[in-house]
């Protein structure tokens, strides 16, 4: 079914539409799947569908009952293989480990976004267990950029973002440990915002992940399709660690909300990179102007914190948290892991997480734990920050994968796990990827909102985002700038020539 408005609506846009009666659930989901056979073999976003049970979940009452009513009632959407745990299905993260293996339960998340009425029909693809900031697996390929297949679709949430920015959904559930959903928001045009820590429950299965740093999320056409959806998946679950403090009323209500007049740092350096791309610079300036503008104070500024102890801080929990996720993947598989199973870049960071102390892990903590008081100390005197959210533009599909002889390297030292040799490899390689994604991490470890705009195109024509940070659990003021700035220059006119 061709259905035109399918490209041009957002989902509540859509779910309106089931609402009126104008078209069916099933109609849009059979739209979905239509450009789903067309776009997916252009750029490998979707890695696994369930077409007939997603026919028969809109088509509703039997088995499961009717879709619940609500504002996404009947809109498609896509779950990332990580963390979103869907009963009865494969559940891979993109890992040979785990080939096989069936999800004996679901996630809290994926219970609440069936409970919103979204019909899932498919699982889209990940880094191997979400380690890496593209979307290159080898169990499943690379996930390419509508706006260019040659470029890649960041990560990790690269499979969730192409099919959005391709218009085969108009939203699709993420995660974000480090920027796997802002990343991929940027380098495809599209809005993301990563919540407070604590907002979203990882419950049953865990009650925090990497450290506390990774929480699910959405990518979106629209910031209010954004908000209705972190609506739908807001609030802690039975024994969650923590939780954000909670919102004053539905973050939808804020959405065309005046935001006031807020005081805005801004600052085109990168945070953890080394330095920043002048095009990445460029759009900075421009939101500035913008926001500026609209009537909000800028002021050039920038938290500060202890780099290399952070970024050192960050490898160190990676490190810990892939180590425990491969032990996990082998108590799922019923065995222990046999060469091939991981990727060069898995096993080393597992052997390093392995050779850690549990002293280096504690350590690691204070690190972050007093590099968060600085940085709330800073949003006492700005309500937001505004930065690049990569240093660098898009890259091509491959650039950041480690060459032929690291990938030796990496295999030598997962094999013999010498800590000298682990410290220095990962010193190589974690550079060479903070210098082109290094300015979302910072707010993982700090745990405050932050989003990415698509405001921005490159020279070679590629979405380039800016990010802006909130205050801890001030969600709220985000959504009221996010809807001010769609407004002002607004962005869901403009598609990648995939989605023709």
């Amino acid at each position: 079914m061709r259905l035109p408005e399918y490209d041009r609506l957002d989902a509540l846009g859509l779910a309106e539409l089931v609402a009126r009666r104008e078209v069916s659930a099933p109609e849009l989901l059979e739209a979905a799947l239509e450009r789903a056979d067309r776009r997916n073999p252009s750029i490998n976003a979707i890695v696994a569908r369930y077409d007939d049970e997603a026919r028969a979940r809109a088509r509703g009452p039997l088995p499961a009952g009717p879709l619940p009513a609500g504002p996404l009632s009947g809109v498609p959407f896509l779950l990332k293989d990580l963390l979103a745990a869907w009963k009865g299905h494969p559940y891979t993260c993109s890992s040979r480990l785990l080939a096989g293996f069936v999800a004996p339960e679901d996630a809290e998340t994926v219970r609440r976004f069936q409970a919103a009425g979204l019909v899932l029909f498919g699982q889209t693809n990940t880094p191997e267990l979400g380690v890496m900031g593209v979307t290159e697996p080898a169990l499943r390929g690379p996930t390419r950029n509508p706006w260019n297949p040659a470029f890649t679709s960041g990560g990790s949430s690269g499979g969730s973002a192409a099919a959005v920015a391709a218009r085969i959904v108009p939203a699709a559930h993420g995660n974000d440990g480090g920027g796997s959903l802002r990343i991929p928001a940027s380098v495809c045009g599209l809005f993301a915002l990563k919540a407070t820590r604590g907002r979203v429950t990882l419950a049953p299965a865990f009650g925090e992940a990497l450290g506390g740093f990774a929480i699910d999320g959405v990518l979106t056409r629209s910031v209010r399709d954004s908000a209705a959806l972190l609506d739908a998946i807001d609030g802690p679950a039975p024994g969650d660690p923590y939780a954000a403090p909670p919102k004053e009323r539905p973050f939808l209500a804020e959405v065309g909300a005046p935001p006031g007049r807020l005081r805005i740092a801004f600052t085109r350096e990168g945070l953890f990179a080394r330095s920043t791309d002048a095009e990445c610079a460029a759009a900075v300036d421009a939101a500035a102007r913008l926001l500026a503008d609209l009537g909000h104070d800028l002021v050039e500024a920038r938290p500060k914190f202890p780099r290399d102890a952070l970024a050192r801080a960050y490898l160190v929990t990676l490190a810990a948290q892939t180590a425990a996720d491969v032990a996990l993947a082998a108590r799922h598989a019923g065995r222990r892991p046999r060469a091939g199973d991981l990727e060069p870049e898995t096993a080393a960071l597992a052997a390093g997480g392995r050779a850690l102390s549990a002293q280096d892990l504690v350590l690691a903590r204070v690190e972050l734990e007093q590099a968060s008081r600085g940085v709330a100390a800073f949003f006492e005197r700005h309500d937001a920050l505004l930065t690049p959210t990569l240093a660098r533009p898009p890259v091509r599909v491959g650039a950041l994968a480690a060459r032929s002889h690291e990938r030796l390297a990496l295999r030598l030292v997962a094999r013999l796990g010498s800590r000298r040799l682990l410290e220095h490899l990962f010193d190589e390689l974690g550079s060479r990827s903070f210098d082109a994604t290094g300015n979302t991490m910072l707010f993982n470890q700090t745990g405050q909102p932050a989003m990415s705009l698509p405001l921005h195109f490159s020279r070679e024509g590629l979405p380039i985002g800016v990010q802006v940070v909130g205050r801890f659990g001030a969600e709220a003021t985000l959504f009221r700038l996010a809807a001010q700035v769609e407004q002002a220059a607004p962005w869901a006119g403009r598609a990648p020539p995939l989605s023709a």
